[in-house]
């Protein structure tokens, strides 16, 4: 057999094996490139909500968590939407859920009145649900490993695919042919053909960011080796009087970053805690979850230390990369649209590539 035929027929048994599961990493992952929209919609104690109110002062938003949960005493972390409405946050420290790797308990505030509007638990609605099964298959951290591995897997299937195609020298056109009145086989050929040519670049930048992403204990150490990555910094405070106003300190961390969103405010996890201020800066990549930090001392004020993520190095921009790659986020809603749709092709490219197959068995079948 050929060097083509091999690969073709690796393609083929790759496709079979792994298949399904491109295809439901797929879907899940063009609903969850929207899915805090989507997650408005299907509570509609959210829609109630203005959609540009604000609150008052951060400080007050953290009084009233203490108020809603005076159990809590750790760290919280307010996230600061663009546009105003339900302000969510989260409470990483959650007892209930202490034995997951990851499930903290989430709020919605009414900015306004500042009344929780929405309870519950990362994991336990749907679009979390969604999001554990896309990243880890409800499996923990294991369920990480076996995604990433199986994301290398996608790769050679998708390399596998485009070396299977690749014309010869003078065969473009052939090989670029559509036959509309071609026999069913073809005619399935060349939509899989077409789907896989016009996807490839999309799918392996999605695919390849999805492996690094889920093996972050191998990929890490590997980066560090050729560039040294930032190392978050183990900062305390002694307390001294009252902690100042959280208003008061995001005011000094934006004069330290000077031009940066506010995106998140976190803050002590106890009485010898920080807080750290998160803001996002002209050209980083997310503005969700960007890079740049501000760490200050809650009783001072002072700023202990500061993460401009404009100045890291090549190691720690690479991942500062990943995520708004892998969801297109990093070109804006055009980006986030291209995503959607390319969560969409495996799906079409399994359908396609098993009905061929099983169209061209049938068809060896009769002739033997």
């Amino acid at each position: 057999m050929s060097a083509r035929g091999i690969v073709r027929r690796v393609h083929l048994w790759l496709g079979l094996s792994v298949g399904a599961l491109f295809v439901l990493t797929g879907l899940t992952g063009s609903l969850l490139v929207f899915y805090p929209a989507i997650d408005g919609a299907l509570h509609p104690g959210l829609a109630r909500v203005a959609a540009d109110a604000r609150p008052a002062s951060w400080q007050a938003v953290y009084d009233a968590l203490r108020r809603a949960e005076p159990g809590r005493d750790g760290a919280w972390r307010i996230e600061v939407t663009p546009d105003g409405g339900p302000i969510p946050v989260r409470y990483y420290a959650a007892r209930e859920t202490r034995a997951r790797a990851f499930a903290p308990l989430m709020l919605w505030l009414e900015p306004v009145r500042l009344t929780v509007v929405r309870r519950g638990f990362w994991g336990g609605y749907a679009t979390t649900w969604l999001y554990d099964l896309h990243y880890r298959l409800l499996l923990e951290k294991p369920g990480a490993l076996v995604m990433g591995i199986a994301g290398i897997v996608m790769l050679a299937m998708l390399v596998s695919g485009l070396w299977a195609w690749w014309p010869r020298p003078g065969g473009w056109r052939r090989s670029l042919a559509w036959k509309r009145e071609a026999a069913r086989s073809r005619r399935l050929y060349d939509w899989h053909k077409w789907a896989g040519i016009g996807s490839a670049l999309v799918l392996v930048v999605v695919a390849a960011t999805g492996v690094l992403l889920d093996l972050p204990d191998q990929v890490h150490p590997l980066v560090a080796r050729a560039s040294p990555l930032f190392a978050t910094p183990r900062l305390r405070s002694v307390p001294n009087g009252p902690p100042l106003p959280l208003d008061t300190l995001v005011d000094r961390a934006e004069r330290a970053l000077p031009g940066g969103a506010l995106a998140w405010i976190e803050t002590p996890a106890d009485a010898h805690g920080v807080v750290r201020v998160n803001l996002a800066l002209p050209g980083e990549p997310s503005r969700r979850f960007p890079r740049s930090n501000v760490w200050l001392d809650p009783y001072t004020g002072r700023v202990l230390a500061v993460r401009d993520a404009r100045r890291d190095g090549g190691g720690d921009m690479l991942l500062d990369w990943l995520h708004p790659l892998h969801d297109g986020e990093a070109f804006g809603l055009a980006g986030r649209w291209l995503a959607f749709v390319s969560g969409l092709v495996p799906a079409v490219l399994f359908v396609t590539g098993l009905w061929r197959w099983r169209v061209r068995a049938k068809a060896r079948a009769r002739a033997r």
